[in-house]
């Protein structure tokens, strides 16, 4: 059964390529949704998948191994598949 966590990032998230990161990870696993940017200097990330696909991404995004990121804390909800997404993209 397909699941949605909807992701926060907090640390050196912005400006050294954790966006890229985050969907190059998402797209290996066949995650479906989105990261962006927020005005805080955190990070947000909305994603569709299964369960241990899901649980393997966010365990990705908190082990971000670039010495230019620094990921500080990451607040994860998790609810019910949408299936509002056809692939994984970056907003701006």
């Amino acid at each position: 059964m397909a699941e949605r966590i909807s992701v926060t990032v907090t640390g050196r998230v912005q400006g050294v390529g954790y966006r890229y990161y985050v969907t190059d990870c998402a797209v290996d696993r066949g995650i479906s949704g989105y990261v962006k940017n927020n005005p805080d200097g955190t990070v947000s990330v909305v994603a569709e998948g299964e369960e241990k696909n899901l649980r393997d991404l966010v365990e990705a995004m908190r082990a971000a191994g670039d010495p230019y990121i620094q990921v500080d804390g990451l607040s994860v909800t998790w609810e019910t598949a949408r299936q509002e997404f056809s692939g994984f993209v970056i907003k701006r």
